[in-house]
């Protein structure tokens, strides 16, 4: 018995593959005298013909691994991917370089390194993204001859 032109008929009405379609043994004879959409439409809505459910790609692992990584885990050198900084927001980024400069810019003051004007303005210029890390603070401030000790 060839059922393939129906298999391809019920394949196109249920939208999926022909190898999805299942048909059901015992109404044989009917399905091979059915030729026309209509007919093979019927044997469909009898359950004759039926659309094999297609298998899922089971979550537990994913669900295993995101539970990791909520905790911190699988965070690793081998696990990034992408440039240096991408795993961090631009945010964060600000924040950790503008608490570096700024904890430079305390010690100096505390130590004596430079005036309290001085620290002001350095203050600003880092607040407003003037300096891109600690070291283009201290070669400004040689530079521009803010420095307390080379003043002297």
């Amino acid at each position: 018995m060839e059922l393939k032109v129906q298999k391809r008929i019920a394949a196109s009405l249920l939208k999926c593959s022909p190898s999805k379609i299942k048909m059901d043994v015992n109404r044989l004879d009917e399905m091979e005298e059915s030729i026309t959409k209509k007919d093979i439409m019927s044997l469909i809505k009898d359950g004759a013909i039926q659309k094999r459910r297609v298998n899922a790609k089971s979550r537990s692992r994913a669900r295993r691994i995101h539970k990791q990584k909520i905790k911190g885990k699988r965070k690793g050198m081998g696990s990034r991917k992408g440039k240096a900084h991408a795993s961090l927001s631009g945010k964060s980024r600000w924040i950790l370089k503008i608490r570096a400069q700024r904890k430079l810019l305390a010690d100096l003051r505390q130590s004596g390194g430079i005036d309290n004007k001085v620290y002001r303005g350095l203050y600003k210029k880092s607040g407003g993204g003037f300096f891109r890390s600690k070291r283009h603070i201290m070669i400004y401030a040689a530079e521009n001859n803010l420095m307390r000790n080379e003043k002297k």
